[in-house]
């Protein structure tokens, strides 16, 4: 199968029209933002429109003109919602429920799926949460292994 890579700037917003009609999408991640859960350039997440979202979960969003984060919900407090990568040890992002775009259902970590939503899952997610004041000595040991 061939592979294209296209600039972030040109693929979301067409990803994020596509979650819109309805579609489930399958994207490679970019970047270590969500490290140690999504590999970028290795893992691929499949993306589906949802409308009602909670926290801990990760989530495609756009954060200002044609800007989006794959990265997991910290907080929400009416329509505002905070995002932050599991891969950053600070600094959040922060946009409306509206500008949610997708919901990580599946993600493809090492050609095999892992459901986000498993109870597995989500106890690992809850446990990185709550090492996030240790996070940084942690990724910087994961990021030499991988």
């Amino acid at each position: 199968m061939r592979s294209v890579t296209l600039p972030n700037e040109v693929m979301l917003p067409e990803v994020a029209k596509m979650l819109s009609e309805g579609k489930q999408i399958t994207i490679r991640a970019k970047g270590n933002s969500m490290l140690p859960f999504i590999v970028g350039g290795r893992d691929s997440v499949v993306l589906e429109k949802r409308e009602v979202y909670n926290i801990g979960d990760i989530v495609l969003a756009e954060i200002g003109s044609k800007q989006f984060v794959l990265h997991r919900i910290l907080k929400m407090d009416n329509e505002q919602v905070i995002l932050m990568g599991d891969g950053n040890v600070s600094g959040v992002e922060r946009c409306h429920k509206e500008n949610i775009c997708g919901l990580a259902i599946t993600i493809i970590h090492k050609g095999k799926p892992v459901d986000c939503h498993s109870r597995r899952e989500y106890r690992k997610a809850l446990l990185w949460r709550k090492l996030l004041p240790v996070r940084r000595y942690l990724l910087a040991i994961y990021r030499q292994t991988i």
